[in-house]
């Protein structure tokens, strides 16, 4: 919102591109006004021209540069992460904090298994094997955080 004018900003977090136009039957740049252009999307803004009531009803959707995981789906009663991931909510949330790595795929180590967590020393000790010069390990990956939540959950088969 325009601290001068109090109108929504063109892009920002109350668009009315987005969400409709903020005065009823009007484009943003007042190229279109009064009910007779109903329906039309303005060329200048983008703003479809009908009644401003219906931005309390559309949704906008927001890219986020990084996976967040959402509280409620991770400590609602009952964890439905941890239901899905078919692992212990004290195992997801010690991922999501940041306290433990989670095997994504054990590659050829023997000791390792699909969803087992490792402390950072534990995976340190394993990374200083793979890179030594004299190595065969190959295709471990370990993931921390939501973005490895986000790849356990990619994962799923859903058929």
């Amino acid at each position: 919102i325009n601290y001068r004018t109090l109108k929504p900003e063109m892009d920002g977090l109350f668009c009315e591109r987005i969400f409709g136009p903020a005065k009823d039957w009007e484009c943003h740049c007042g190229k279109y006004k009064r009910v007779r252009h109903r329906g039309i999307v303005c060329e200048r803004c983008g703003v479809e021209v009908t009644e401003s009531r219906v931005r309390r009803h559309r949704m906008g959707f927001i890219k986020l540069a990084a996976p967040v995981t959402h509280v409620w789906y991770l400590k609602g009663i009952p964890s439905y992460m941890a239901i899905l991931l078919d692992m212990p909510l004290r195992d997801v949330e010690q991922v999501v904090y940041f306290n433990a790595y989670v095997v994504l795929n054990p590659g050829n180590y023997e000791g390792l298994s699909y969803k087992q967590l490792l402390t950072e020393d534990t995976w340190l000790e394993i990374e200083d094997q793979i890179y030594s010069e004299d190595s065969t390990l190959t295709g471990i990956e370990v993931g921390i955080g939501a973005e490895a939540i986000s790849r356990l959950l990619e994962d799923i088969p859903l058929e």
